[in-house]
């Protein structure tokens, strides 16, 4: 059984509004933000839930209606935010629909890593190409990866034991 439409639109919504509140909870500590990444959640786990059109839809929106509502990314990040979470939106549910390597935990791990890593890549570009020409294409790696360790292994964690406890609940079909 396949989720029909009009669920992956509410699974998207609520992931897209998950992603204005849960950085709201985390920005009350400053730079906690950009320690625990709270956005990036909901828009892998729209992804992964959802499929490729609808993670990238909550991943350019989610950053979006978080900088429109709460001023948080400001408009300086935005762009590269809507680019790396469109990304892992896209990409967690194009890696999930064809990685099949008859276990459900590796599938869902080489989707999150290949997506978070596609993301941190495709942003850093679009920053030092588009966005903020001259900076340096690899500034990316402290800036968004070696800050973001603690959020990356929340996301490792969390993300999963998310998508398991669903199934569990048959909200999401078996996987195999």
């Amino acid at each position: 059984m396949k989720p029909n439409a009009i669920k992956n639109l509410v699974y998207t919504a609520l992931c897209a509004a998950l992603c204005v509140v849960l950085p709201m909870a985390f920005h009350a500590v400053q730079n906690a933000g950009q320690v625990f990444l709270p956005m990036h959640i909901p828009v892998l786990l729209c992804g992964l839930i959802c499929g490729w059109p609808f993670g990238l839809v909550c991943g350019a929106l989610g950053p979006f209606l978080s900088s429109l509502l709460t001023g948080m990314p400001p408009a300086a990040m935005l762009p590269g935010m809507m680019v790396e979470c469109a990304c892992y939106g896209c990409v967690s549910g194009l890696m999930l629909r064809f990685v099949r390597t008859k276990n459900a935990v590796f599938d869902l791990y080489i989707s999150m890593l290949t997506a978070m890593a596609l993301g941190r890549v495709l942003a850093g570009f679009a920053k030092c190409l588009i966005f903020a020409p001259g900076t340096p294409p690899f500034a990316w790696v402290t800036t968004s990866l070696i800050t973001g360790i603690p959020g990356i292994v929340i996301q490792l964690v969390l993300i999963p034991l998310v998508i398991f406890a669903l199934t569990k609940a048959k909200l999401l079909p078996k996987r195999y």
